[in-house]
C-alpha cells in the first residue's frame, strides 16, 4: 500500500537535516518537501490559502491567524529558538543611550507588527527594562500575514522615504525592533548575547520561534497524523543532538551556536513537546494580549491538536 504524500514546507537546518535527507520517514505518509524562500512567504500561503498540508510557522502568526479563525492547528513541535536581546537596534545617529529612552518615539518594526522575533523584542523591554510599550508609536515595514487583522492604535505603516533600514541610517526612525545591527545601528543592549544567555540562566526566558502546523481538515480525515509528524520530527532532531554534542558540526551556524550556549543549562536545547514548553508559551501568549495582537488569551490545548498534548520528544 502506497504512503499518502504530505505538501511540506521546513527550512533546512540542523535539526530537521535527517528528516529532509529522507533518513527518517513516517509509517503512513511521505512528505514531499518544498523550498520557499524567503521562509515567510510559507507561511502567508498557509494562512492565506492553507497551501500545504504541513509547514513550518512563526509562533505569533500562527496564535493570530488561531485567533481569526484560520483552519489549521499547531502540532507541538518547536523548530527554532533564540536569544532576541540583539533584536533591539537604535540608530547611530539617534540620542538613546537606554530602553527607557524608547518612550514617547517612533519606532520601527522590521516587517509586520505580529511577527514573532518583533514580540518577544519588545517582551524584553518591559519585562527587564521597564518600558511601557503603551507610550511608544510602533512602526511597521510591512502587512500582516493574517488577512483583516486589526491594527492597534499605536501601531502604524511606515511611510516616510525609503526602507526601514534607509530610515534608521538617516535617523528619521531612531530606533527598531526585529534587526540586527548594521553598518548604520547598533544594539540597544550591550553585548545582546551574553544577556540572552543570562536571561535564560537567571529565568528560564528562552524564546521559541517556529513550530509546525497541519490543516484542519486534514487532522479531520486522518487524525493519526499528528502523532507520526511529531515523532518524525523529533527523530530527526535528536539525531542533530546527539552530532551537535559529539562535536560533530564542522562550520556551526548563529543557530548552532545559540543551542550549544543553551546546553550551558539543559541537556535538551530544542524540547518538542507541550509540557516542557508551557511556560514559554503562556508568557508569549500574554505577551501577544499585552501588545494587542489578539484581544484575549487562548489556552494552549485549544492551540495544539488532539493527540498531541501528551507527546514529549
Amino acid at each position: 500500500m502506497s504512503k499518502r504524500t504530505l505538501r511540506t514546507v521546513t527550512r533546512a537546518q540542523g535539526n530537521n537535516r535527517a528528516l529532509k535527507a529522507g533518513e527518517i520517514t513516517l509509517p503512513d505518509f511521505a512528505l514531499d518537501f518544498e523550498e520557499v524562500n524567503p521562509l515567510p512567504r510559507a507561511f502567508r500561503n498557509m494562512v492565506r490559502e492553507q497551501a500545504y498540508d504541513v509547514s513550518e510557522m512563526a509562533l505569533t502568526t500562527y496564535i493570530t491567524a488561531r485567533a481569526y479563525g484560520v483552519p489549521i492547528t499547531a502540532i507541538p513541535v518547536f523548530l527554532v529558538r533564540d536569544f532576541h536581546h540583539k533584536s533591539i537596534v537604535k540608530s547611530l545617529k539617534a540620542t538613546i543611550t537606554q530602553p527607557k529612552d524608547l518612550e514617547g518615539r517612533r519606532v520601527g518594526v522590521s516587517r509586520g507588527y505580529t511577527v514573532t522575533t518583533g514580540v518577544w523584542a519588545r517582551a524584553i523591554l518591559a519585562e527587564e527594562y521597564g518600558v511601557d510599550l503603551s507610550k511608544i508609536t510602533w512602526a511597521r515595514s510591512d502587512d500582516e500575514h493574517v488577512l483583516n487583522w486589526r491594527i492597534p492604535a499605536h501601531v502604524e505603516d511606515l511611510g516616510g522615504e525609503g526602507s526601514l533600514d534607509d530610515q534608521l541610517a538617516r535617523a528619521d526612525i531612531d530606533a527598531a525592533v526585529g534587526l540586527v545591527e548594521s553598518n548604520a545601528t547598533r544594539s540597544l543592549i550591550t553585548d545582546p548575547f551574553a544577556a540572552g544567555l543570562a536571561a535564560l540562566k537567571s529565568r528560564a526566558f528562552y524564546p521559541i520561534n517556529h513550530l509546525v502546523v497541519v490543516r484542519d481538515d486534514l487532522l479531520k480525515e486522518v487524525p493519526d497524523i499528528a502523532v507520526q509528524v511529531f515523532e518524525a520530527f523529533s527523530a530527526s532532531k535528536r539525531a542533530y543532538l546527539t552530532d551537535l554534542k559529539a562535536g560533530r558540526i564542522t562550520a556551526p551556524t548563529a543557530a548552532d551556536n545559540t543551542y550549544l550556549a543553551a546546553l550551558e543549562v539543559m541537556d535538551d536545547p530544542l524540547p518538542y513537546g507541550l509540557a516542557p514548553n508551557a511556560d514559554t508559551l503562556n508568557k508569549l501568549v500574554d505577551h501577544v494580549v499585552a501588545q494587542g495582537i489578539i484581544d484575549a488569551v487562548i489556552p494552549l490545548e485549544d492551540l495544539f491538536a488532539p493527540g498531541s498534548h501528551e507527546l514529549v520528544g
